[in-house]
């Protein structure tokens, strides 16, 4: 990470770290006035973040825990360089820029004034104006660099690009697979497996442009990109769900969406120790494509995949996955089902859990990644930190917001 432009004298940076403890008590409620600030100061920014995880609290939540943490290594701010630069992954995919961030500043600093009072002195808004312009550059240097190796690579570009849908395929009750090219005919960029793009869409019914991220589900290819999207159902005036009920009810073959460039910090390594592939539901996204992509890059390597599902019915890409494991005598895959329909259609009825992991696998001394609903990616932590894992063999990624995998 570059050193930020800007200095801060010790009262300031003292100021700052004193008052997180206090802030981070109210962080949700600040980031939650923020947000109701910042939609009607500039609807316009309401494409930006996802709806639904406003209204579940998720978004707010996350940003107050970035801000904090990032306050409290405001003298430091390399410290917390894999968080900045997982989020700059997620801003680079959402087409952020640099004059967002002053318009983030002036409503989140109106918010914590609002929230906090006379508790929020003068003296404390200035530090906080300043620590904010400070952790804001970082951001802002590190998404720079970004921006730049995304154009400037063979296909890459900033911004949306128009892809056509060259194909859609059914892959279960809930989930069906885009398979899609440029509209340009020109070059598909290089990606990583387990990078996600953006997807940028009008949606009749809401009354600003809808953008989602969805990981790619295959390897890096030359020919096409393929997103497989759940379908989730909206409840009551929910925006949960419009995006990707938009996409299956709504976009066939031949229909033209806008993507942003691959982007994405959990990809797959190419380490010689076996390979553990966990999934829950349509988290199995990123990691068939680390399957995909495995097989092809090092194919002497032993492979481990893991899938839980609910049953066989809203269990996509198995078909894909079973080739895959058919043809290759080092992939091991195994299945569970919490309600099979056919009691003989996976290895285990229920859930995953330690005591079975080990039956299935021949050490913890591998690389695992897992992926899928917040519960259950809670579950598989907490697992295979009680198996001594060591912490840099544990990579993970969240759809939507990071959370924390610790708090119970």
């Amino acid at each position: 990470m570059s050193k930020s432009t800007q200095v801060l004298d010790a009262k300031t940076i003292e100021t700052v770290k004193a008052t997180v403890p206090v802030l981070a008590e109210h962080g949700t409620a600040i980031t939650s006035r923020f947000y109701q600030l910042l939609f009607n100061n500039h609807p316009e920014l309401k494409n930006i973040f996802n709806q639904t995880n406003q209204k579940k609290g998720e978004q707010p939540q996350a940003l107050a825990n970035a801000v904090y943490a990032a306050a409290a290594h405001i003298d430091q701010l390399e410290n917390i360089f894999p968080v900045v630069n997982k989020i700059a992954h997620k801003h680079r995919s959402l087409n952020i820029k640099p004059e967002h961030y002053p318009i983030v500043g002036d409503n989140l600093l109106k918010a914590m004034k609002d929230v906090l009072k006379e508790t929020a002195t003068d003296e404390i808004m200035v530090a906080w104006a300043e620590a904010y312009g400070v952790i804001a550059d970082a951001f802002i240097q590190v998404e720079k660099v970004m921006y730049e190796k995304t154009e400037q690579k063979p296909g890459g570009w900033v911004g949306y690009r128009d892809f056509r849908v060259i194909q859609k395929v059914k892959e279960s009750d809930v989930i069906t697979s885009f398979y899609l090219k440029p509209a340009d005919s020109g070059l598909l960029p290089d990606f990583k497996a387990g990078q996600y793009i953006t997807v940028k869409v009008n949606v009749p019914s809401i009354p600003y442009t809808c953008q989602r991220q969805y990981s790619l589900s295959c390897k890096p290819n030359k020919e096409f990109f393929r997103i497989s999207v759940k379908r989730e159902d909206s409840i009551g005036d929910s925006p949960d769900g419009v995006v990707s009920t938009y996409l299956h009810e709504s976009v066939n073959e031949g229909n033209i969406i806008e993507l942003s460039a691959p982007s994405g910090d959990f990809v797959l390594n190419q380490e010689k120790k076996p390979l553990v592939l966990i999934s829950g539901g349509v988290g199995l996204t990123p990691l068939t494509s680390m399957l995909e992509t495995v097989v092809t890059q090092q194919p002497n390597r032993e492979v481990y995949y893991i899938h839980a599902a609910q049953n066989e019915g809203v269990h996509g890409l198995k078909d894909t996955v079973k080739q895959i494991a058919d043809q290759n005598d080092h992939v091991h895959t195994f299945t569970i089902y919490e309600k099979p329909e056919d009691v003989n259609a996976c290895d285990k009825i229920g859930f995953v859990d330690l005591a079975w992991l080990q039956t299935v696998l021949p050490t913890n001394e591998a690389s695992f990644y897992f992926c899928g609903p917040k519960p259950f990616m809670k579950v598989i932590y907490k697992a295979l930190k009680d198996w001594q894992v060591n912490a840099e063999d544990i990579h993970y990624e969240f759809f939507g917001p990071q959370g924390d995998l610790e708090a119970w």
